[in-house]
This record gives C-alpha cells, structure tokens and sequence, in this order.
C-alpha cells in the first residue's frame, strides 16, 4: 500500500471522528435550538456534509431522506474551486451522489449514496404498496447506471441504453423514473424586501417561520447565502443578514 493511499485513509478517520459526536445522523438531536451564527463555517467538505445532514429538518408525514443543496456548502466554505475538488473525489468514491435541480437555475443537490439507495427503496415499497407494475425498473436503475453514472443529470437515450443491460425497456418505464423523483427561497427574499433596509439580524430571522416550505429557516438561508441572494455582514449587535440582489 503507498503512502498516498494510507495519508487517504488517515484524513477520513480523522473527518469521522470530528463528527463522531455531532448527532445521530437522522436530524434527531438538538442542532435545530444552534444558533446558525455559530455553525456558518467549516473547514471540510465531507464534514460540512455530514453537519449538515445531521441538522436537516424532520418534515412531518414526508419521507425523504436528507438532501444537502451546493449553495449551502459554498456558504459554509470559504474556497469554493477546493469545494467543488473534494466533491468531484466524494463522486468519484461513491460516497454522495450530486443531482441537477429543475428549478431553471444552476442549481444542484447532494445526497449520501446510502441515502439515495433507501430513498430508491422507499419509492418502489411505495409503488409496490400501490399495486403498481413494473417496479422492476428501479432495479435496474440502480444496477446498470447509478454505477457508471456519475454526473449530476443524464441524456434519455443514454438512460435507455444503460438500463436495457436489464431487460427491455419501455416508454412507461422511463415515466416511472421520472414520476418517481423552490417556494421557501422566495418567500424569504419576501420577508427580508417588506423590511425598512432590506435586512435582519440572523438570531430574530432563524425564529421566523416560513408559510409555504416544509423545510426550516437555516435550510432556507445557508441556500440563499451560497448562491449570492444574501450575505452577511458582523455589526456591534450580532451577525447582520443583508438582500444582496433581487
């Protein structure tokens, strides 16, 4: 074994143990009482992730499983090009898989394989539970393409030809994937517009409640502080959240 590999392994029970403690990993703890003003920096990517999986928001009579939005991690790193390097090498490893969003922006989220895998089994337990054929297509999907597929979005013909590996593959199959698979952010660019300077303090803007997202505050704003909406400027009272652009 060379050294590159052993210094690999050290720096990954390093990252573990400093998360060792931080939560179960289901967002059971008592994150959601943290003030976000002390947790806005990290210095890690894969650490930064699994922080923020532990803090995601349990959502009442929704099953998904945590999802990490790549605005959020540029909110919380400060180098973004080193970013976007470990988590082509968390890609490459098959720890999180990184998905293209369809809300006509730039936009991508991130989920642990692991978590993908129980989010794939959670659909076809619920298709089975609808007395839905052709379930078997899940199977496939996760056999012929999540293996060899690694970028976030993938062409239909490409599909279709990694998933007939499986079997044939039909129209209603490909509607299936689909079927099976951002009104928070504009709400909170709302509240911070009706405001007299167009900003807040974080403390008194974490205990807002937001009326169309099921997702909760810090979500909202680690989201809207990596993709350039908001920004954050230190006063002699706290930490001070500013619109940056409409």
């Amino acid at each position: 074994m060379n050294s590159s590999s052993e210094s690999s392994k050290a720096r990954k029970r390093r990252r573990e143990a400093e998360i060792e403690d931080d939560g179960d990993g289901n967002g059971n703890d008592n994150s959601e009482i943290d003030s976000l003003e002390d947790c806005l920096t990290f210095s890690d990517t894969l650490v930064a992730l699994r922080m923020m999986r532990v803090q995601f928001p349990n959502i009442d009579k929704v099953s998904i499983q945590p999802f990490i939005l790549q605005s959020q991690l540029y909110s919380t790193l400060k180098d973004r090009t080193e970013v976007d390097r470990e988590l082509e090498c968390l890609k490459r490893e098959k720890v999180v898989r990184v998905f293209k969003l369809n809300t006509g922006q730039d936009d991508h989220a991130i989920m642990f394989l692991d978590d993908y895998l129980k989010q794939i089994d959670h659909v076809i337990s619920r298709f089975e539970e609808r007395m839905q054929l052709g379930t078997g297509i899940f199977q496939w999907f996760k056999t012929h393409v999540l293996d060899c597929k690694l970028e976030p979005s993938i062409g239909h013909q490409e599909l279709c030809t990694l998933l007939s590996r499986g079997g044939k593959v039909k129209d209603e199959d490909i509607s299936l994937l689909i079927n099976a698979g951002l009104l928070g952010r504009k709400e909170l660019i709302s509240l911070l517009k009706r405001t007299k300077y167009k900003e807040m303090m974080m403390t008194s803007l974490q205990k807002k409640r937001l009326r169309f997202s099921s997702l909760d505050m810090r979500f909202h704003i680690r989201d809207l502080i990596g993709s350039g909406y908001l920004r954050t400027v230190q006063s002699p009272t706290g930490l001070l959240v500013q619109l940056s652009k409409d």
